[in-house]
């Protein structure tokens, strides 16, 4: 465990602090049955290291890349402007296992795609991905999100790091008081923000079936639509399975009344 969980700040270790965050968050939320636990974590997260932002998400075999939570709309935004584009931080931290740090100018000089979009539609100007361990669910990652870009560089790396593995050992406690069982996983794998990104791989699915492609080409298929339109793969998702777009639509080839 790195060695900051036990330092003092306020008379309270870091350890204390966000289990005192995540209590207050907990309290504060409705009976959600476990559901909601990601959202509460990522608040307590942004409490306890100062931070503007922060979102919580696993990559499975399964699920793909799935959010958890996030600690508010706007954090939320940017990790599905993240999955819609197809390349970033947070997706390069699942990759690696390695933690990364960027600003302003280096998100445009790594992701530039993903800056324009992040500029343009939040308020954040850095971003800091950290892998946590989770082995429960696949390799998880928690997203720390920053208005001020030189805030990157501000932050404590080692209180970072140990807030991935509180927020880490919390889903893992809650395993044993789930609701859920055997293959559906643990409640916090069932969040709102998970539920929406299912419809992803739904549509996936039925488009593989339609243009007879592999998952990653129907996963292209739906960015490239996503990105033309000015919208996130998960509402162009939502509306293919909904039905309120058909597969032509989404190729280019629109359909029928």
């Amino acid at each position: 465990m790195p060695r900051l969980l036990l330092r003092h700040v306020s008379g309270m270790t870091l350890a204390e602090r966000f289990a005192a965050a995540a209590a207050a968050e907990a309290a504060a939320a409705a009976d959600d049955e476990g559901h909601l636990l990601p959202d509460q974590l990522t608040r307590a997260t942004v409490r306890v290291l100062a931070v503007d932002g922060a979102g919580l998400s696993v990559l499975t075999g399964t699920r793909g890349r799935c959010p958890l939570g996030a600690s508010s709309p706007e954090a939320g935004r940017a990790e599905r402007l993240q999955f819609t584009v197809g390349t970033g931080p947070c997706l390069l931290a699942h990759a690696t296992g390695e933690p990364v740090f960027a600003a302003e100018q280096d998100l445009r000089r790594r992701w530039p795609e993903f800056a324009d979009v992040l500029v343009a539609s939040t308020p954040y100007r850095g971003v800091v991905s950290l892998p946590i361990p989770n082995a429960l669910a696949g390799a998880g990652a928690l997203d720390l999100f920053l208005v001020d870009p030189d805030d990157v560089l501000r932050l404590d790396v080692f209180d970072a790091l140990a807030i991935g593995h509180l927020v880490s050992g919390a889903l893992s406690d809650a395993v044993a008081w789930s609701a859920q069982s055997g293959a559906a996983g643990p409640d916090w794998l069932h969040s709102p923000a998970a539920v929406r990104r299912a419809a992803v791989w739904r549509a996936v699915g039925s488009l593989s079936v339609s243009l007879d492609a592999d998952a990653g080409a129907a996963l292209a298929v739906l960015r490239a639509h996503a990105w033309a339109t000015g919208r996130s793969v998960d509402s162009v998702a939502a509306d293919l399975v909904s039905g309120r777009l058909v597969t032509a639509d989404v190729v280019g080839r629109p359909g029928g009344p």
